[in-house]
């Protein structure tokens, strides 16, 4: 299906597709968008450079739709060789105009020179932590900090929380930048380090079990001196 035209319920957020699935309203149903909810949002990810990916995305769309940012993200990819970070702390000024010259993505300086400079960022998280899985993931939030019924009007209250101020204060600090706290929340949501698929969507329970499965990456042990 190309879209789906219909309004998503107003009291539930729910859109019922052509599939006879449940899902969340945000899909829109477009094909694309669908197959990412179903098969990304919300689902744990403990890779690096998924994550780096993650992050350095939710930057660019700031201002932006995720639709327009997924649309674009094998280009992204091309463009910055697969969001490796060992390879983008790398890029030079001659890259920078590179990119800059790529109608396939975002073209805006202030990004691409923030994606570089956190590529660099990455690299000394994962000499502190051991990855950057370790990092993000100590911030997942605690079960009591969760709502206890994810409803279409609490979903709406959750562009920021405590733990994604918090995190996204502490990589401030560290150097990173765009990573504002709603930034890190939608990374967060995308990622599975949170499960904000809403109560009835066909997705939260599978969500939820991969979660529950998931091994949730530590932080390496301090060498002995």
């Amino acid at each position: 299906m190309a879209s789906d035209k219909r309004l998503h319920d107003p009291e539930t957020g729910l859109i019922t597709g052509q599939d006879g699935k449940t899902r969340c309203w945000w899909h829109g149903g477009f094909e694309d968008y669908l197959t990412y909810h179903d098969r990304e949002w919300g689902w744990p990810v403990a890779d690096d450079i998924r994550l780096f990916e993650k992050i350095c995305l939710e930057g660019f769309q700031s201002g932006l739709s995720w639709l327009t940012i997924l649309r674009k993200r094998d280009a992204f990819r091309n463009a910055f060789s697969g969001f490796d970070p060992d390879l983008v702390s790398g890029f030079t000024d001659t890259d920078v105009e590179r990119c800059l010259a790529d109608a396939g993505i975002v073209r805006h300086r202030g990004k691409i020179i923030s994606t570089i400079n956190n590529a660099k960022r990455a690299i000394d998280l994962k000499a502190e932590f051991g990855s950057l899985a370790a990092y993000v993931w100590q911030y997942e939030p605690a079960l009591e900090n969760r709502p206890a019924r994810l409803d279409f009007v609490t979903a709406k209250t959750l562009a920021t929380t405590a733990e994604s101020t918090a995190m996204s204060k502490d990589m401030k600090k560290r150097g990173w930048t765009f990573v504002g706290p709603t930034t890190v929340y939608a990374f967060m949501q995308s990622m599975g380090m949170v499960n904000d698929h809403l109560e009835g969507c066909c997705c939260r329970e599978p969500v939820e079990r991969a979660r529950a499965a998931f091994h949730r990456p530590q932080v390496a042990a301090s060498p002995d001196p």
